[in-house]
């Protein structure tokens, strides 16, 4: 083994992240003018293709900190603004995170938890594209940490501005303590 592990996983011989189960929570793939739009010679559609993530804390009364992660994709293929193909699909995850920092619970469930599932996203989309009867879909990698930064961009700018204003607080009671403390002649012993 090597001396690089975790301080979790030294200590208590678990990983830090456990990933029990990889699902499918829900998958639609619809081909609504098939046969007509698998035709030759038609001009490519315009995809749309919207990725999202979300994640919940599961009770267990044997497991304390098991979470679920889920990757929520949509990728709608239009022509002509008729629908060629819609597909939509939920995949998900059920970890176990072990002595994990409360702090970086979030982001470790909605960016390193979907980086690790999305290769699997990635083949069942271009599976079921080509079972559709089109080319293989193939997304591009994604760059989770964007995604979430993006997503809770507002909370982080709250978050911010209320250290800014704690840290303004502060400086302003320091310097009336100061201004106090030199207004206040010291006592001298006699």
């Amino acid at each position: 083994m090597s001396d690089q592990q975790p301080s979790t996983e030294k200590a208590t011989g678990l990983k830090p992240i456990n990933i029990l189960a990889q699902y499918v929570r829900d998958v639609s793939f619809e081909n609504p003018l098939a046969p007509e739009s698998l035709r030759s010679g038609l001009t490519n559609p315009e995809m749309d293709i919207n990725i999202g993530m979300d994640a919940r804390k599961i009770p267990d009364e044997q497991v304390d900190d098991l979470y679920e992660s889920v990757i929520n994709i949509r990728a709608a293929a239009m022509r002509d603004g008729e629908p060629v193909f819609v597909f939509e699909m939920q995949y998900g995850a059920t970890v176990v995170l072990n002595g994990i920092a409360e702090q970086n619970i979030h982001p470790v469930l909605l960016i390193e938890i979907p980086r690790l599932m999305f290769p699997y996203v990635r083949q069942m989309v271009s599976d079921l594209t080509m079972q559709g009867g089109f080319p293989p879909l193939i997304l591009n990698p994604v760059d989770f940490q964007a995604l979430y930064m993006e997503q809770f961009k507002d909370e982080m700018d709250e978050a911010k501005q209320s250290v800014r204003e704690d840290a303004k607080k502060v400086v302003k009671q320091d310097s009336k303590k100061k201004k106090d403390e030199k207004k206040t002649p010291a006592k001298t012993k006699k």
